[in-house]
């Protein structure tokens, strides 16, 4: 179980690890969140689910603790697609040395835990405005963002926690002159990948067996997480230069 120490003391314990920048943090995770992006990061710690430490100029450095507790809220995100409103209330609950029990992936089943993902799983969701005041951006900018493709609101209004990372992204970019239309193929780009892995998981999903459909989903992930770092080994050997 997650042990998150609280109050001065926890401060304490931190200021006697080995502090890590966001990037080792990132480069730690990776492993496990192939996903994970340092506005993710940033992000989780808006929404206070972490309080890594600063330096005097304002730099993050995070403690051995941090990156558990990180990787803990990215678990109960990715396994137990909980939001993020009921993922602090664990965390909380943990703090106060309540024994908390996580919701089941699946039904049980003469004793045996079937792994069914729920039909339609509740991902972590935010408000308009909640990104908005992520991103750091204006009703403007994300309107064209929207217009192209960008970024896209789900049916009830509300945006995908994924959304964040996107416009923060396309934020730094335009910091480089890299506007939203220039970005279009990125995303044609992205929906042509994301095609493929659907096209070679869809057999799995419609599978009468619940194991198998399960399983859909683990495949899923481990073909995002490859075509993700293919792409960005294609775009590093074009540009003759290695990312740290």
């Amino acid at each position: 179980m997650l042990q998150t120490p609280s109050g001065g003391a926890g401060h304490g314990t931190a200021a006697t690890d080995r502090l890590m920048s966001i990037g080792t943090v990132l480069n730690v995770l990776r492993d496990e969140f192939p996903e994970v992006t340092i506005s993710k990061i940033r992000f989780l710690e808006a929404e206070g689910l972490i309080e890594p430490q600063r330096t005097p100029s304002g730099y993050r450095k995070f403690s051995a603790h941090d990156v558990e507790r990180l990787s803990h809220v990215l678990r109960m995100q990715r396994d137990h697609y909980l939001p993020l409103k009921v993922i602090r209330e664990h965390l909380e609950a943990m703090e106060r040395g309540e024994a908390v029990q996580l919701p089941a992936l699946g039904r049980q089943r003469d004793g045996e835990s079937v792994p069914e993902p729920p039909e339609a799983p509740t991902a972590a969701r935010i408000g308009r405005d909640e990104l908005l005041a992520a991103a750091g951006v204006g009703e403007e900018e994300l309107g064209e963002w929207e217009s192209y493709g960008l970024v896209t609101p789900l049916e009830d209004g509300v945006y995908d926690a994924e959304a964040v990372t996107v416009a923060s992204l396309i934020a730094e970019l335009g910091r480089f002159g890299i506007e939203p239309r220039h970005l279009r193929v990125m995303k044609a780009a992205a929906d042509r990948e994301a095609g493929l892995v659907d096209q070679v998981v869809a057999p799995l999903k419609r599978h009468r067996n619940p194991q198998t459909r399960a399983h859909a989903e683990a495949r899923t992930k481990e073909l995002a997480g490859l075509t993700v770092k293919l792409h960005a080994a294609l775009v590093q050997t074009a540009l003759g230069v290695r990312l740290p």
